[in-house]
């Protein structure tokens, strides 16, 4: 890949400025949990508003995050990094001051365009101005940051919205993305990458067929599920998702080269991973309005009590890394699946109007620990399932397919929980809620069941068409262009 780098700032600026923009960006997908009744009794709306107000934002995010990794490439990375931060940043400002719900949603779904455009720039950033002998360092750093992120988003919006108000989740982003502007402009090199043609047809496609789908699920409830609207949505969006791969398989440049799903390695270890993601976020969307709505907890409790899961990560990863190294990635991932579902299962069976938190602990903490040893072995097992020259395809691929499984999540679960439950109540809320977590550890085991199928690693540690090792660790395949661990 040719560079054109214009030296500018340090490695140290590079680290400090990615990092940051990397931690809003992360911060954003569940800062908004724990806010949702507060959003809910101040601008109102339904399930189904609520549900957009998370997914408006995942949905974007992850259907223009491959695009915009490519426009970074092809229009310069630093340009479009700005570009995006400013989208991100003033998006953020409007969701802080929106008057409404509808209009919540739309600076919600602007945000996740900045963040698409912004995200996976990040990463190459970091790379153009990092030596090599040290890359692995800045990437654990970078990856940290997300971490903490991705933890304590439950805690901060919980906080925020208790003790300032629900605003300050989306203010919060306004005076750090005005402060990295103009520091990125200044200390940040730019680089270009090979200026690939944009596959818009094919990024179109995906966006609606998501779009559709996602629409239907969301609106079923509400419309009736034989509905026009609702039918034609979901059949549209199948149509388009279908002309997808259809397009894709015959493409010159598609997004999403279809070829890389004839692996094994590769199929095996996306589908546990949108899987996950499903089931995850549409319980964490569920259980955080469960423990204020039902249980009574104010919005800080409830992320204090959300940490023993979502902060588990922080802690586990290290040893799912050491584990993953002497036995493989396979077999921790999946372990790590089956424990999450396991979890969610058993939440689903403790969950009652007036359960203590010592009750639903044991499900929280194992749920934990599955996460944590799902996310590090799984960025392994992609970025070995492909040769070195795909790594970063691969990785943006990956991380679309979480957050599509995150928006798919809330919308199916949503669904769930509406046809057999509903707000009017706490034991009508645990009626609908304890289907939808069964239906999401169901679905998280499916993932385990997919991680099977992904070769044992003596074929994991093959050397690749290109003749070099697929690198085992998720250091250097972090700088591939689209590269976006969570």
């Amino acid at each position: 890949m040719s560079q054109q780098i214009a030296r500018r700032g340090g490695a140290g600026w590079a680290l400090v400025i990615t990092s940051v923009a990397g931690f809003m960006a992360a911060l954003d997908n569940l800062v908004v949990t724990t806010a949702l009744p507060s959003i809910r009794a101040d601008l109102g709306g339904g399930l189904h508003d609520l549900e957009w107000t998370v997914s408006a934002y995942t949905l974007t995010f992850a259907v223009l995050l491959m695009f915009g990794a490519a426009l970074g490439d092809r229009f310069g990375r630093r340009r479009l990094f700005l570009v995006g931060l400013t989208v991100f940043t003033g998006a953020s400002a409007a969701a802080a001051m929106a008057p409404g719900i509808d209009s919540l949603i739309a600076a919600r779904a602007v945000q996740g365009v900045g963040a698409a455009i912004m995200m996976p720039l990040t990463l190459t950033l970091l790379t153009a101005a990092v030596p090599a002998e040290r890359r692995g360092m800045a990437y654990g750093i970078w990856g940290a940051v997300n971490g903490l992120a991705v933890a304590s988003g439950p805690l901060v919006g919980g906080s925020l919205t208790e003790h300032v108000s629900w605003q300050w989740i989306f203010w919060l982003n306004v005076p750090l993305g005005l402060a990295l502007l103009p520091l990125a402009r200044l200390r940040l090199r730019e680089s270009h990458g090979t200026g690939a043609p944009l596959d818009v047809p094919g990024t179109l496609l995906a966006s609606g067929g998501l779009f559709g789908i996602v629409y239907g699920l969301v609106r079923g409830p509400v419309d009736g599920w034989t509905g026009a609207v609702v039918l034609t949505a979901l059949f549209a969006g199948a149509a388009l998702l279908a002309g997808f791969v259809l397009y894709s398989t015959r493409a010159a440049n598609p997004m999403l080269p279809m070829r890389l799903f004839r692996s094994r390695a590769f199929a095996g270890i996306n589908a546990a991973s949108l899987l996950m993601f499903l089931g995850m976020f549409g319980s964490i969307f569920l259980l955080s309005q469960y423990m204020q709505g039902v249980l009574g907890y104010s919005p800080t409790e409830a992320g204090l009590r959300m940490l023993p899961w979502t902060g588990m990560p922080m802690l586990v990863a290290p040893i799912a890394g050491i584990l993953s190294d002497r036995i493989g990635g396979r077999p921790v991932v999946a372990a790590g699946l089956f424990l999450q579902a396991a979890g969610l299962g058993y939440l689903a069976s403790v969950i009652t109007a007036d359960a203590t938190y010592a009750v639903q602990l044991p499900g929280l903490i194992l749920s934990g620990i599955g996460m944590a040893l799902f996310f590090a072995p799984a960025s392994a097992l992609v970025m070995s399932s492909v040769i070195a020259k795909e790594q970063g395809i691969a990785s943006g691929a990956n991380n679309a397919l979480r957050e599509v499984g995150g928006a798919l999540g809330i919308a199916v679960m949503g669904s769930i929980f509406a046809a057999q439950g509903g707000y009017e109540s706490g034991q009508a809320f645990v009626d609908g809620l304890r289907p939808a977590v069964a239906v999401g550890a169901g679905i998280v085991a499916l993932g385990g069941v997919a991680t099977l199928l992904i070769p044992r690693r003596r074929r994991d540690d093959r050397t690749p068409p290109d003749g070099r090792a697929a690198d085992r660790k998720a250091g250097p395949a972090l700088a591939a262009p689209a590269a976006t661990p969570r």
